[in-house]
């Protein structure tokens, strides 16, 4: 079987300040398709903070008011999944990281333990940081690092980041209508990693240099990351199912 990993973004899951449930849908729809067709699948989701804020709208500028937010988004996020991958009759499970988790090899090794275990018995692990007592992702990341490294410590072979950006342009696509799709990345420039950092809605932290930084650890590391829209998940589908690179960015060395 094929092991990847899923990251999900802030702003493909919430709109409206609620959560999508027509895109969480055909997510969850999509990762029962590759399932069907052998691949094991972790779903690395944000959107707790956008959960919790449907129940209790407090001031997000307040990184105390995120956590709050987050500890009553995080079940009612994973509820919202149960309900939706039982339609196809897949099991799914939660699993909070702390932001230090991989910085010790006993606990990655036992994390992976975790999560080798539910895969094979056929259960789609859903990751998230913890953050209601980890205030990093809340800053900046949007989890996009943390799914890099899932995909590096689990033995991924490539991480799809389904994101409002639907591919890596040779420049900023919002204010030139000129920009190009790079359908191919193989090298990353320093001043690209270090650029100012542009996340694109009030509950995501991350941007395009987020995923930059994840696609330059991987590839470092010999793996593969793809950049696709979190929107329209048809440039995911060609790659993924029908071996096809229509669309997106395809990040490797």
């Amino acid at each position: 079987m094929k092991r990847i990993v899923i990251k999900v973004g802030s702003h493909v899951l919430t709109e409206n300040g609620a959560i999508a449930k027509v895109r969480m849908l055909a997510l969850v729809q999509l990762i029962a398709e590759l399932k069907a067709h052998k691949y094991e699948v972790i779903l690395v989701s944000s959107g707790a903070v956008a959960a919790g804020f449907t129940q209790l709208p407090l001031d997000r500028s307040s990184i105390a008011n995120r956590q709050a937010l987050a500890a009553m988004g995080q079940p009612l996020l994973l509820k919202m999944y149960q309900e939706k991958f039982a339609i196809f009759d897949v099991l799914c499970s939660q699993v909070l990281f702390s932001a230090d988790v991989f910085e010790s090899a006993k606990h990655v090794a036992h994390a992976k333990v975790a999560i080798d275990t539910l895969l094979e018995n056929n259960v789609v692990p859903i990751i998230n940081e913890n953050d209601t007592v980890s205030i990093e992702e809340l800053v900046f990341g949007d989890n996009d690092r943390l799914s890099a490294h899932v995909a590096h410590y689990f033995d991924a072979e490539l991480l799809v980041i389904l994101s409002d950006i639907d591919a890596f342009y040779d420049k900023d696509p919002n204010r030139y209508d000129d920009a190009k799709r790079r359908a191919v990345v193989t090298t990353i420039l320093e001043e690209e990693l270090s650029a100012e950092h542009t996340p694109s809605n009030e509950f995501a932290t991350g941007g395009i240099v987020t995923k930059l930084q994840s696609a330059d650890f991987l590839m470092k590391h010999g793996r593969e990351m793809f950049l696709a829209s979190g929107f329209d998940l048809s440039d995911a589908k060609c790659f993924l199912l029908d071996n096809v690179h229509f669309g997106g960015t395809l990040f490797k060395k």
